[in-house]
């Protein structure tokens, strides 16, 4: 069974997301609005990631990191990566194939991160008027399927 991403701007969004997985028994990946590697940075994205693993034990959370084209918040993020150790994370870079991009997916590989080129396309919690709705909308696609 494959996780829908859901896109996060807050911990309550990671909140809500991971509890309405965790009632439907389907994974989820919750994932940074774009370029939140950037302005938000590693370290909040991160602390949500872990907050709501530690509140919701039986929901299968992957996350995603996206840095945009900011290399620096990227490798940022694979710092946090080292440290932390989560499982099922990923970060997405979408600057130019470059040596240094080269290098992120290396570092990243070696780490047991997952490197993306393109933020996976998902429900944006922060168009919805009603959250909770659309979350269980968009996961229960996932329950139903065989």
């Amino acid at each position: 069974m494959a996780a829908r991403p859901i896109v996060i701007h807050s911990l309550e969004q990671a909140r809500l997301a991971a509890s309405v997985a965790a009632e439907l028994g389907v994974p989820v990946t919750l994932a940074s609005g774009p370029g939140a590697g950037a302005y938000a940075g590693p370290a909040w994205f991160g602390e949500i990631i872990v907050a709501v693993r530690q509140e919701q034990p039986r929901a299968a959370i992957a996350a995603v990191l996206d840095c945009a084209d900011a290399a620096g918040p990227a490798l940022a993020a694979l710092r946090w990566a080292k440290t932390a150790q989560p499982s099922s994370f990923s970060l997405c870079f979408t600057g130019e194939e470059t040596a240094a991009a080269r290098s992120l997916a290396e570092m990243a590989a070696a780490l047991g991160v997952g490197f993306l080129r393109a933020l996976p396309a998902g429900l944006d919690l922060r168009r919805e008027r009603d959250p909770a709705a659309a979350c269980r909308d968009w996961l229960r696609s996932v329950a139903a399927a065989p």
